[in-house]
């Protein structure tokens, strides 16, 4: 089965073509961060506008790289939802007009069923049961994942996603949009210990957790003492330190609750280098594995919506080519769980 995943959910216009025989056979993904960056974020109308232009000439290349014609597509994928609605329309609309012009099955993926399942893309791939984090610029989630489809939510943030908080305070910080990587990079020069930030609900006893009250930490540091650059550089630090900080406690505490010895961690702060490092120690030293998407696969990307695309479609669900978008979905109920056939 070949399915053809589009992606367009905020500011990445992904495609990607994946075999169920042969895996994935050719991906392409624009990025707009060149376009948001002089607004300071991402403007959805101007989003939504670019994804029209990019679209279908991403179609064309992936199919070429893949060695095939639209006549080889057995189906569409495309992400419903979560995402800006505007965005998720040029993908919708998309799929499903060449899923009735092809007489082929035009599916809705949730994005972040994607995100979760996307380390499947990736040798060697978790065996289920895991427990999954998922750490972006929306969400960070804590999930018990018994198959595909089955997904049982432990925990989550109760404001700011860590995506999010490394966003704002890389704004605080004065550093360029797309924050959360700049953050990252200013880091490495930062000296541990210099200033000192907390770590919120860290011991709380849940899975649940809260990040809007450290980027007020920092804005009450920014506020207090201008900052040099060797002092932004050491707030810089000590941010990530506390954000990975949580993060790693919270996963070792998902992992004894569900007696599960498998961890994956996906979404975009997923390829943070500080957080990969950790959570690898931590996981080890307890006989646990942590598995990650290739950094290629962290973001919003079309061969994860593909890959859930396939899976979907390989149970026989079908399309009748009329849809909306979900611009708020919940993932537990994103569909009836399913067994996973076959990866390649």
């Amino acid at each position: 089965m070949l399915v053809l995943g589009i992606e367009t959910s905020c500011d990445e216009t992904g495609v990607a073509a994946y075999s169920s025989d042969h895996g994935l056979l050719a991906h392409a993904l624009h990025s707009q961060v060149a376009m948001h960056g002089a607004y300071g974020g991402v403007v959805p109308e101007l989003a939504s506008r670019d994804h029209i232009r990019r679209v279908v000439p991403l179609i064309e290349t992936v199919l070429r790289e893949a060695g095939r014609e639209l006549a080889d597509v057995d189906g569409i994928a495309y992400t419903q939802g979560p995402g800006l609605a505007g965005a998720l329309l040029v993908g919708a609309s998309t799929a499903n007009a060449l899923g009735f012009a092809l007489g082929k099955p035009a599916i809705g993926v949730h994005h972040l069923e994607g995100h979760l399942l996307s380390p499947l893309l990736t040798d060697p791939k978790p065996a289920f049961p895991f427990v999954a984090l998922l750490v972006s610029g929306g969400h960070t989630q804590f999930y018990a994942v018994r198959g595909v489809g089955d997904y049982t939510l432990l925990g989550e943030t109760l404001d700011d996603a860590a995506g999010e908080a490394f966003d704002k305070t890389a704004k605080l910080l004065g550093l360029p949009y797309p924050g959360g990587p700049s953050l990252a990079k200013l880091a490495e020069r930062g000296r541990r210990g210099a200033v000192a930030l907390p770590r919120p609900m860290k011991d709380s006893g849940d899975l649940n957790l809260s990040f809007s009250g450290l980027k007020t930490a920092v804005l009450t540091l920014v506020r207090r003492e201008p900052p040099t650059e060797q002092r932004s550089a050491d707030i810089a630090r000590e941010f990530e330190d506390a954000v990975v900080d949580v993060l790693v406690a919270k996963s070792l505490a998902a992992l004894d609750a569900t007696g599960l010895a498998r961890l994956v961690v996906a979404g975009g702060v997923g390829a943070n280098r500080t957080l990969r490092e950790r959570l690898r120690a931590a996981t080890s030293a307890r006989g646990a594995e942590v598995f990650y998407p290739e950094l290629q696969f962290c973001t919003d990307n079309g061969a994860m919506i593909a890959l859930v695309g396939a899976l979907r479609l390989q149970q026989g669900a079908a399309s009748d080519y009329t849809f909306t978008v979900l611009p708020r979905w919940d993932l537990a109920s994103a569909g009836a769980p399913i067994s996973a056939g076959p990866l390649g």
